[in-house]
This record gives structure tokens, sequence and C-alpha cells, in this order.
């Protein structure tokens, strides 16, 4: 696991949950966030080879651009774009943090799992609260060993 530099995490949740169309009551908004955080730094830390403030942004980013609760295929991509407007200004990423962060998020919503242990944290970490929304975190679409083993158990 990576170590994460001085990033201002809080200040970007603050500004996120501000800019938040959806409200703070929404499914898919500031709760939703902290329980992928949560979910994320307990896979990242059982993850070799994961970056932390990679999991970490991920959380506040990957449903930041939402407009609506259903159907809105262009979320991920929209967030992608939101933190590539960001970097530099809010945080300064690494070529592959960056990279590895706009692929998690504009991909975060396709049903795909990925064997970088990063991405995978990100995935899985969104996965496992699917069962919010009355959807089970299925074993098949976790990309992580510690994923997998948590799915299993909420079927």
């Amino acid at each position: 696991m990576v170590t994460p530099p001085d990033i201002p995490f809080d200040a970007i949740w603050t500004a996120l949950t501000d800019r938040f169309r959806l409200g703070p009551d929404s499914l898919h908004g500031p709760d939703h966030w902290q329980r992928v955080e949560q979910n994320g730094l307990r896979l990242a830390r059982a993850t070799e080879g994961s970056d932390l403030v990679v999991v970490r942004l991920f959380a506040v980013f990957h449903d930041s651009r939402r407009l609506n609760e259903g159907f809105d295929p262009d979320h991920g991509p929209a967030a992608a774009k939101s933190v590539r407007k960001r970097q530099g200004d809010w945080f300064t990423l690494t070529e592959w943090q960056l990279e590895t962060l706009c692929l998690a998020c504009r991909d975060h919503a396709e049903g795909l799992v990925s064997d970088d242990p990063t991405i995978g944290c990100c995935w899985d970490a969104d996965r496992l609260d699917l069962p919010r929304v009355g959807i089970p975190s299925h074993r098949d679409l976790m990309s992580t060993a510690v994923g997998k083993s948590l799915a299993t158990i909420q079927r």
C-alpha cells in the first residue's frame, strides 16, 4: 500500500458535497461516498500494491457528477473529467495516479473487474455498498480477494 502525501481530503469532501446536485440525502451522495471510503480503506490495507490516495479520492469523486438517482451513463466519465480539472489545483497526483483514478471513475459502473490492485479496490469498495439500493454484492464482480470474501458473506 502506498502512503498518502498531504492531500486536503476534508476540503475536497466539503467542496464536492457543496457542489453535488442531488443533495446530501441522495442514495449516491456523501453518505454513500463515506461508506465507499471505509470499504476502500479496508480493501487497500489488505491488498498489496494498492494506492490509498487513489482509493480515497475515488470514493468522493466517483458519483459526485451524477445528474439523477437512476440511469446516468455519463456520470463516470464526468467524474473522470472533474478529477482532471482539479489536478494541480486541489491536489497533485503522479501521472500514474491520475490515469488510474480517471480510469477507475470512468468505468466504475460498467460491471468490469480489474487485475490492477488499486482499481480493484475502488470498484469493490463501491460494489460492497450496493445492498443499500437492494442489489447484492456478487462475488464474481469483485476484483480483490477481500472483496470476494466480503461479497460472499453478504449473499
